[in-house]
């Protein structure tokens, strides 16, 4: 290892001994959406796969480099800049845990700091000695957390590596001990620079010192052994985290990314489908990146895995954004033999596409398929055990009784989520223009709305609540009730013909659905008959985007 100081001539695994701190151990050496049209695992003829910006969750574009080569340039220290969203830096507070060997304790703060309250603290450019950091500790206004806010200063500045091993070296001698928390804060910091040895370092330290470690600090491992070439650690540690705890999302795609560079592939789809089983979600990146590393590879289980996350991007109705698009465009065209082809066209509302001719599926149901899901929706979401429904029996009752009372309605509004559109005007005014705009054509409407819509406040002026009432029906529901259930029972009870107004996709009421048809009939059924809204350009106005009546809306990837 590099020396902790100029002076210093022992390592940082000796001097932590030296300190009486450890028992002997041994070295341990992741807006845009995608319909994509599939009609069965083992005869795939076409693709095609849309983006839209009505539809699409908020997703990052940028293309990021799953293992850099380089290690990235030193970076200013700019007063606010922050830590990227996997490794960002821990508060500044005092975390409190016990030396002995045990189980890493959940961290406590014996007091919590403004995040920025020391975002101007600069860290030293080069090591100090003892009396220096001394120095610098009795002038910080809070001597207590010196150590943690300066660690902080140097991840946001990405300071040598020396500086820290300088300041850890002066804490240990001075102490005879080091915070978890502080380990941890270093750890980020040969993380970022991917000091491999320092990260093995301080593994095997935190090993002797605590029985298990939280989930953030096995992150932080297996994410700095995966970018390199001892990322086969990273596999170790990953299964020492499944003997105590579901692994985190970051440990497992770093593990997944790792195999997928070093075109270990079967490695790879191994942990994919084990995070799946244990219902850790999978971010788009990782995603990706099954696509862009098995780019040109042969082989039919290869295949089959890949059309797998196709069929669940499809399942989930999750939304790939543009650069996944290409992602998945490239793999196919890069196919041996298979004369794939990708052309970004724009399909027309019959749902044909003008490059290969073919109909994409349309969103309809028939009359069976309408009842079927009918009854599915009323029997698993609206009284069975949907836990994400708040509401009381009595007020479900009342509910039905007064949409049986009213039916049919042509339009369903959730009144609260329209309200919220534009955060700059008064939700009653947001609720008011959707109604306007909805009313034209003489359309039942029905607003769900909550009981303090009713009481004259700064965003719901009684007077407007009238005008509304004039023009739509309103049930007012409890304020902490849930009212999706509420949404899905009044459009479907009204009829095929019956829309509705959300922003929600509604992704938790499809989960509680008892089989996989009912989930697809769900699906289908939304996709033609939700209506999405969103701001005009120039804020004063919102715009509802009516469901074409097959799965694509705008620009469409296809690919033949």
């Amino acid at each position: 290892m590099a020396l902790f100081s100029q002076t210093s001539q022992q390592g940082f695994q000796a001097l932590l001994w030296k300190c009486h701190m450890f028992w002997p151990f041994l070295r341990c050496r992741q807006l845009f959406a995608v319909s994509l049209g599939i009609p069965n695992r083992e005869k795939i003829n076409s693709f095609s796969f849309m983006t839209s910006s009505s539809t699409a969750l908020p997703v990052d574009p940028k293309e990021t480099d799953v293992l850099p080569t380089e290690k990235k340039s030193k970076i200013d220290c700019k007063e606010g800049e922050g830590w990227d969203g996997e490794t960002k830096e821990i508060p500044e507070g005092k975390f409190h845990f016990s030396s002995s060997v045990g189980a890493a304790k959940k961290w406590s703060m014996s007091h919590v700091l403004s995040r920025h309250k020391f975002s101007n603290v600069q860290p030293p450019e080069k090591p100090l000695q003892a009396e220096e950091w001394n120095k610098l500790r009795e002038n910080f206004q809070s001597p207590e957390i010196f150590e943690e806010v300066m660690l902080n200063s140097m991840i946001r500045c990405n300071s040598p590596i020396d500086v820290a091993k300088s300041l850890l070296t002066h804490l240990a001698k001075r102490n005879g001990d080091i915070a978890y928390s502080v380990l941890v804060k270093y750890l980020t910091l040969c993380v970022h620079q991917g000091q491999v040895s320092e990260i093995r370092d301080v593994y095997d330290i935190m090993k002797a010192r605590f029985k298990i470690l939280e989930s953030g600090a096995y992150s932080l491992l297996i994410r700095g052994l995966s970018n390199s070439n001892q990322w086969r650690m990273a596999l170790t540690v990953l299964e020492e985290v499944k003997k105590i705890m579901i692994p985190s999302r970051m440990c497992y795609e770093s593990c997944i990314k790792a195999a997928s560079h070093h075109q270990e592939m079967e490695l790879a789809f191994e942990l994919y489908n084990e995070m799946l089983a244990k219902g850790v979600i999978p971010t788009l990146d990782v995603l990706q990146s099954f696509f862009d590393f098995s780019r040109g590879m042969k082989g039919a289980e290869l295949q089959k895995e890949l059309f797998g996350i196709l069929l669940y991007l499809r399942e989930n109705q999750i939304y790939p954004h543009k650069t996944f698009m290409r992602s998945i465009k490239l793999w196919f065209e890069s196919l041996p033999g298979g004369n794939w082809r990708g052309h970004l066209t724009n399909v027309k509302d019959s749902g044909q596409c003008p490059v290969c001719k073919h109909q994409l599926e349309e969103s309809n149901l028939t009359e069976e398929e309408y009842n079927h899901l009918s009854e599915r929706i009323l029997k698993d979401v609206i009284h069975g055990t949907d836990t994400f429904r708040k509401t009381s029996p009595k007020e479900l009752e009342a509910f039905q009784t007064f949409v049986e009372n009213r039916l049919p309605f042509d339009i369903v509004i959730d009144g609260l989520n329209v309200s919220h559109i534009k955060s700059r005007r008064m939700q009653c005014e947001n609720l008011l223009d959707a109604v306007n705009c909805l009313a034209k054509e003489n359309a039942r409407l029905l607003v769900l709305g909550r009981k303090h819509m009713l009481m004259n406040s700064s965003n719901w002026k009684r007077e407007i609540v009238k005008e509304m009432q004039n023009k739509a029906d309103f049930f007012f529901a409890e304020n902490i009730s849930e009212d999706d259930a509420f949404l899905l029972y009044a459009t479907l009870r009204s009829g095929k013909h019956c829309r509705f107004v959300t922003r929600d996709f509604l992704r938790d009421h499809k989960a509680c659905l008892s089989d996989s048809l009912t989930r697809h009939l769900f699906r289908k059924w939304q996709r033609g008959h939700q209506i999405v809204f969103f701001p005009s350009a120039d804020g004063r106005s919102i715009k509802f985007l009516v469901s074409f009546p097959t799965a694509v809306r705008k620009h469409t990837e296809h690919i033949h």
